[in-house]
Order: C-alpha cells, then sequence, then structure tokens
C-alpha cells in the first residue's frame, strides 16, 4: 500500500477503504508519512468530502492511535458533554453539578481554554484552591461517591489528532467539517463516555457562522457516535451574542452559582435544561425529554444542585464558601460602565467582536503560553431586543486597568442599536438520528 495511491483515490472522488484510512493514521503517527503527504490527504478530503462510513472509520483509527480511559470503574451509564465553544460558555458549570445531583455520573475531562476565555478548568480556578490534578483512582472514586469529579485532558489520549490538528492549522484545512467531526469525536470516545451530547454553536461568536454548515457538523457526529456504539445527541445553538451576561473566569463562575440558584440568565437556564435533560435521558434515569426536565427543574428548586456544587468544588480542593459569598472571588479594581448614545431596541451584540474584547481584557489567551486574568471580563446588562435608553448602562468593564479607551471603542463598535429589534432563538434544532 502506498500513500500516494491513497491522496490519488481522494482526490479523484473515491471512498478510502478501512485498511486505507488505518494505513495513513498509523503512518503518520509513527512518522512514517510525512508531513507534505499528510497535508495533500487532507486537502483532498477538504475538497472531496467523506462518506459517513469513512469518517466514523478515521474517528475509530484517531482513537485506536493512543490511550483510552477505561471508566468501567464507575457505576452507571457514563455521559460526556461537548460544545463548540462561543462566547461566555459558562454551561458546564452548571450542567456538570444540576446532573449530577439527579444521579447520573459525571465524569468530566476537560482543558484549557484558547481564546476568548478560560476553559472550564481555568473558570474553576478561579475558585480559590480548586484543583483539577487527580489520579485516576481518585476520580473514580468521586464519581462513584458523588458521582461528579473534573480532571484534566491527559496529553496521550489521541495523539493522531494533536498532530493533525497542528498541520490543518497551517496548510489551510481547518474547516473540513469529516476532518472537525472526527478531531471533537476522537477525543469524546476516547475519554470513555458511554453516551455523548453534543452543542454545536452557530453565529457570529462560532466556528460554524452558518447554521447549514453547523447542522452538517451536528448530524455527521451523531453518526459516528452511533456507528461506533455511543448514544450520541446534538443541540445546535444560536451564538451570534454572548450566551448568559458574563464574560470571563470569575464573573462566569459567579453566574454559574446564580443560576443554580434559580437567579441566572434565561438564556443560560434554557440551554443547560436543554443539554441536561438529554444526559439525563440518555443515562436512563427518565423516559422522555419533559420528565427529564422535571426532575433537573426540581433540583434546582430544591438547593439540590447548589449543594452538589459545594461538594464538588470542596472535593477538589477549592473554597466551597464561594456558592454563598461570590464576592470572596477575584475582584477586579476597575468597573467601568459602557453607556449608550442613543435610545431604542439593541439589534446586534457581535459576540466574536466582543469576545476578542474580553481577550484583550485578560480573559482569555492569544497563545497556550499566555496568563489569564480571572477578574477581567464583561458583564452585560442588554442583549439582543432589550430596550434601552440613551445614557442607560448596556455593559460593565471589568479590568485591573483604568485606561480602556481603546476597548470602549471596540465595544460600541460590537453593539448595534435601532428602533426595533426581536429576541434570537436560541435552541434551533436538535438532532438524535
Amino acid at each position: 500500500m502506498r500513500m500516494v495511491d491513497i491522496i490519488a483515490k481522494k482526490r479523484d472522488g473515491f471512498e478510502l477503504s478501512p485498511e486505507e484510512i488505518r494505513f495513513f493514521i498509523d503512518g503518520y503517527v509513527d512518522g512514517t508519512i510525512p508531513d507534505y503527504q499528510a497535508s495533500a490527504l487532507t486537502m483532498a478530503i477538504y475538497f472531496r468530502d467523506m462518506t459517513d462510513r469513512e469518517i466514523a472509520e478515521l474517528t475509530r483509527s484517531m482513537v485506536n492511535s493512543g490511550e483510552t480511559v477505561d471508566l468501567s470503574g464507575i457505576r452507571g451509564i457514563k455521559v460526556d458533554k461537548h460544545s463548540t465553544g462561543g462566547v461566555g460558555d459558562t454551561t458546564t458549570l452548571v450542567l456538570a453539578p444540576l446532573v449530577a445531583s439527579v444521579g447520573v455520573p459525571v465524569a468530566k475531562m476537560t482543558g484549557r481554554g484558547l481564546g476568548f476565555t478560560g476553559g472550564t478548568i481555568d473558570k474553576l480556578e478561579s475558585i480559590k484552591g480548586f484543583h483539577a490534578e487527580l489520579t485516576p483512582e481518585r476520580f473514580i472514586e468521586l464519581v462513584n461517591r458523588d458521582r461528579i469529579a473534573v480532571i484534566g485532558q491527559s496529553g496521550e489520549l489521541v495523539p493522531a489528532d494533536k498532530k493533525l490538528y497542528a498541520l490543518r492549522d497551517v496548510s489551510g484545512s481547518v474547516e473540513s467539517i469529516p476532518l472537525i467531526a472526527s478531531s471533537i469525536m476522537s477525543k469524546k470516545i476516547a475519554a470513555g463516555a458511554d453516551a455523548i451530547v453534543l452543542e454545536v454553536t452557530t453565529g457570529a461568536g462560532a466556528f460554524m457562522k452558518d447554521e447549514k454548515d453547523a447542522v452538517r457538523l451536528a448530524e455527521t457526529m451523531v453518526h459516528i457516535g452511533q456507528r461506533v456504539g455511543r448514544k450520541t445527541a446534538a443541540v445546535i445553538t444560536d451564538m451570534s451574542q454572548p450566551l448568559g451576561r458574563a464574560v470571563g473566569n470569575a464573573l462566569e463562575v459567579k453566574e454559574a452559582i446564580d443560576t443554580l440558584k434559580g437567579q441566572g440568565p434565561a438564556d443560560l437556564k434554557e440551554l443547560v435544561l436543554a443539554l441536561g435533560s438529554l444526559m439525563v435521558q440518555s443515562a436512563g434515569k427518565a423516559d422522555s425529554k419533559e420528565e427529564a426536565e422535571k426532575l433537573l427543574e426540581n433540583s434546582l428548586s430544591q438547593g439540590k444542585a447548589l449543594k452538589k456544587f459545594r461538594q464538588f468544588i470542596a472535593n477538589q480542593g477549592g473554597n466551597p464558601d464561594v456558592a454563598d459569598h461570590p464576592e470572596q472571588l477575584p475582584q477586579a479594581r476597575f468597573q467601568i460602565e459602557l453607556l449608550a448614545k442613543t435610545s431604542g431596541f439593541v439589534t446586534e451584540m457581535a459576540a466574536d467582536q466582543i469576545g476578542l474584547v474580553a481577550m484583550q481584557l485578560g480573559a482569555g489567551r492569544a497563545t497556550k503560553e499566555d496568563s489569564i486574568d480571572f477578574a477581567a471580563g464583561i458583564m452585560l446588562h442588554k442583549k439582543v431586543g432589550d430596550p434601552v435608553t440613551a445614557g442607560e448602562s448596556l455593559l460593565t468593564i471589568h479590568s485591573d486597568h483604568a485606561d480602556v479607551d481603546d476597548v470602549r471603542d471596540k465595544l460600541y463598535r460590537s453593539i448595534r442599536i435601532n428602533s426595533h429589534a426581536e429576541k434570537p432563538r436560541l435552541i434551533h434544532q436538535i438532532i438524535t438520528e
């Protein structure tokens, strides 16, 4: 078997066999296939696409390229959740303790953020003492005992994805849906989940700007999961504006706590219930979406989810008192209001631009080596569709620097106010087959 023949076959639009796909992945990981040939194949895939069978085999081969996590020691059906990312992505901070509070094991492996704001671990580390460095034995013990634990993702999982992603990043093939889908799903499958719930975002603050592309990606990932024996579902959500009101690490932790108390933003709660109900159903704890949502709503109203959050934070060395005293979270030296210049209705809050400003303030990383300012960020007081009066605060900038003129200018350019606006629909579609 020769790599040049595999490249030519895909270039001409033919379907690759499982043996050819495995030959490529094995050879690229062990170094016998050079970057220039791997790059040629990824570009051929970009232009010629792949069938569902090819994508499933590519994913399976990537999973087998490194270690996999054995979660068989955890009792019950393990359900993992993944988001393709966005701005103000507080979901996991609420979702994990909420779902765990109704008896579903949440064994969450996650990483650090690159881009708009920190990842889930960065956000949790804004709580003093919290750490995600757990031995596998302790991780499994906590999930069995308390139904929840979060651990940093191992660097040994899916080495094929690490090599391929770096190659795609410099060769113009990042936007290929088969390659995106296999990248995401290989890591989720290798992490040991029995079932997977995906949030695929679309809009200005999402990787998939176009909804048709988001639907194709979601359907592809659901097909992959089902082909390799994982119960998989996806929710297509709007990310044309930031989710919730907080953009920044400590700010998002506080917003998560507010939501667990029943006082959070309506859109964040709506998304958490949609994703959570799919997780609860996948774990066999409810027979319908309505039954699952009722379980979750009861847990919120009875304080069980907030109690689980406290337990989770304490188990991993964090200060659980932040649940009752969020002022103990990192605080920025300055809180600067951005006032509306005109009256009307908010018609646009460009999520990508607001996210870039938050990163400029220190809430995110431009490179993996950058440090995070846990206190930095933005709190929105208005969302698309809300009325606003000239002189009213649109948002608050949280920064350790008083001179934020450049930030102000960028934020004004990212927000539009007109005479009429409608609130966008948050959940576009749910895909289960």
